[in-house]
């Protein structure tokens, strides 16, 4: 059974590529059912998401990002703007362009909605030791980029 070591390295690899798929379809129906709540589409909570962590943003950053036309933005941030969860204001660093930031508490609203998963996450990550967290950090950070990648070569 020369071959054992490595049919069971490929059985470990593929339960954790199935495990990401898991993952991946749990946290978009998650995502859905939270966009449903307060009212955004699935898009829209994407955008959200980048805008509140990246932001402030321009739009034509925010689109290559999100991976859509300009024009879809800004229906996209038309949409934002009139529920209250966005605003747009000028650059600072150059006056003629626009930029968008996200609205404090209407993120707290957003917060809220996530509230039972943010619960259930910190109770996983304390069964953690700082070493593993470090490791599934990388993890997670390496598997963004080679997501990044993939798409972009999808263009």
């Amino acid at each position: 059974m020369a071959d054992q070591p490595g049919r069971e390295r490929r059985r470990k690899v593929v339960a954790a590529t199935n495990a990401l798929r898991d993952l991946r379809v749990e946290l978009a129906v998650l995502n859905h059912r939270v966009g449903k709540r307060v009212e955004l589409k699935d898009l829209d909570l994407d955008c959200l998401d980048v805008i509140a962590r990246d932001g402030p943003i321009s739009p034509s950053a925010l689109a290559d990002r999100v991976g859509v036309h300009l024009a879809t933005m800004t229906g996209i941030l038309n949409r934002l703007e009139e529920g209250g969860w966005i605003t747009r204001d000028r650059s600072a660093s150059d006056r003629r362009a626009v930029v968008v930031a996200s609205v404090p508490a209407r993120q707290r609203q957003l917060f809220e909605a996530f509230g039972p998963m943010n619960t259930r996450m910190r109770r996983i990550w304390d069964g953690y030791a700082d070493d593993e967290l470090d490791l599934i950090a990388d993890f997670l950070t390496r598997t963004v980029a080679a997501g990044r990648a993939s798409a972009d070569e999808i263009g």
